[in-house]
């Protein structure tokens, strides 16, 4: 009898050990997550362009691009980019909570808008981003 329970036991404690594959663990998602505070804004990293004479703004994800609703959050966005700008057309990387809107403005190019609600970070270009076309008379 004994020994019946004891490899109940045994079968029991083995068959409740599992070999879970370890994830790898994506440190920026995780930092996103610890932002996302369930306030319906969402964290976004990626690069701004302001242009001043036009009054619109850009932000551009790895393949999105959205335009951003110019209020006193993306003027105040503006003016701590300024040590890193090159020129006006100077986009640079910054990871901000935003709200996300449909944009209803049959025109625009962009279907979705943001509106900048929080600045979390504010980073340098990267000076050996080849990516930029300028064009001079």
């Amino acid at each position: 009898m004994k020994k019946i329970v004891f490899i109940l036991i045994a079968i029991i404690s083995f068959s409740s050990c599992k070999n879970d594959a370890k994830q790898n663990i994506n440190l920026e998602e995780n930092r996103a997550k610890s932002y996302d505070a369930n306030d319906g804004f969402i964290t976004m990293k990626g690069d701004f362009v302001y242009d001043a004479n036009k009054n619109a703004a850009v932000f551009q994800t790895g393949n999105d691009i959205y335009g951003v609703i110019v209020d006193d959050n993306m003027k105040a966005l503006n003016e701590k980019l300024k040590p890193f700008k090159e020129d006006e057309y100077t986009s640079v990387p910054i990871t901000v909570r935003v709200k996300r809107i449909k944009n209803s403005n049959k025109a625009s190019l962009w279907t979705y808008n943001i509106e900048i609600k929080e600045i979390l970070k504010v980073e340098a270009p990267d000076p050996n981003k080849d990516d930029v076309i300028k064009l001079a008379n």
